[in-house]
């Protein structure tokens, strides 16, 4: 079985459930994907948006909005992170918080 059109082909994780939301990016270039892939990509978008697709239970895009927040953007790669754009936004927050 193939994995969902959102994960990247570098990511080696599978995906953990039925293709349920569309990621969109600054452009509004687009990938549907499950729940996980699509909180991955999301969380390496700059300016990306989620939506639930048409059949989504409820609170499908908004799990996915909230997972991507505590991801690093391409999640999948090693090595240190340490700047802005290479932290999760929750990162970038308690940084900014402190």
């Amino acid at each position: 079985m193939g994995r969902c059109p959102a994960a990247h082909p570098d990511d080696p994780t599978p995906c953990t459930g039925p293709v349920l939301v569309s990621v969109l990016d600054a452009v509004n270039a687009s990938a549907d994907g499950c729940e996980h892939h699509g909180a991955r990509l999301l969380a390496s978008l700059d300016r990306g948006r989620v939506y639930p697709l048409p059949d989504a239970p409820p609170g499908a895009a908004i799990r996915t909005f909230t997972a991507a927040a505590a991801l690093r953007p391409f999640c999948w790669l090693d090595g240190p992170r340490t700047g802005p754009s290479q932290l999760s936004d929750i990162d970038n927050r308690a940084r900014h918080d402190r």
